[in-house]
């Protein structure tokens, strides 16, 4: 009832959640830069990025054409439809590309890193691993944040394909645009540094969404409950960090100072 010790409660847990969290981090990255276990990576490599392929490619191409469908709707209001290509290239490279992919690949793949390393916290598969003197954060961690690094940048880069030919597909066989003319101006307008920032974005969204799925999981209560529970804060910590870290992001990209 004291809303001072309330206060003090919340402080002192977000504190001790925020220093578990640290030396987490800092024991997956030291994992990282030791000798990996192959066949867990190959693993997590198709888990990650193969088989995020299809969610990936619907959500791109959708995500285009309905950008083209709605930039057409307010641009043509000012008779700016000419810049039509330019809004949905840059939007996919910089920011729709980059977001939409991490946010599906968390709901996925961060979900299922939670769940499977939570059971085996429950089950002490863990606990059997390090009486069998095999270091976790080597077989279950590292591998799996190697693959969301180095997976969600090409998930991206096929993602930003997949979008600007959704848009392509709109603008030209539905709003009638001249596909020489819409090609020209996506091209005219991309430059390096737009793919790029959106690469660095997806390589950062990648580890934030292995290591919320890893440390939930990892640290998941006893019982059917307790990994639901991991489950559901690994995607919602790992979305709610993907927008905070896309707005640093953006910033130190794009910042007109």
């Amino acid at each position: 009832m004291n809303p001072v010790a309330t206060l003090g409660q919340f402080f002192i847990a977000f504190m001790t959640s925020l220093g578990r969290l640290s030396m987490f981090t800092g024991t997956s990255f030291a994992a990282m830069f030791t000798p990996l276990y192959r066949r867990q990576l190959k693993k997590q490599f198709m888990e990650v990025g193969f088989y995020s392929l299809p969610v990936v490619g619907l959500t791109a191409i959708f995500t285009g054409a309905v950008l083209a469908l709605q930039s057409y709707s307010g641009f043509s209001r000012f008779n700016a439809e000419s810049s039509i290509a330019t809004v949905v290239v840059l939007s996919i490279t910089r920011e729709l590309g980059p977001v939409l992919a991490a946010l599906m690949v968390a709901g996925r793949v961060g979900a299922s890193m939670a769940a499977e390393i939570g059971t085996m916290r429950v089950t002490e598969q863990v606990d059997a691993l390090v009486t069998l003197s095999t270091n976790p954060f080597r077989y279950l961690i590292a591998p799996r944040l190697w693959a969301g690094l180095l997976c969600l940048p090409m998930l991206v880069l096929i993602a930003d394909i997949i979008g600007v030919m959704g848009g392509y597909m709109v603008s030209v066989h539905k709003l009638g645009f001249n596909p020489h003319s819409y090609l020209k101006s996506t091209f005219d307008f991309l430059e390096f540094k737009d793919v790029y920032s959106g690469l660095v974005k997806a390589a950062a969204f990648g580890f934030i969404i292995s290591l919320m799925g890893c440390y939930h999981g990892f640290h998941s209560n006893r019982g059917a409950q307790g990994v639901g529970r991991a489950t559901t804060l690994a995607v919602v910590s790992a979305s709610i960090m993907i927008l905070f870290s896309n707005y640093i992001l953006t910033e130190l990209f794009f910042s007109t100072k």
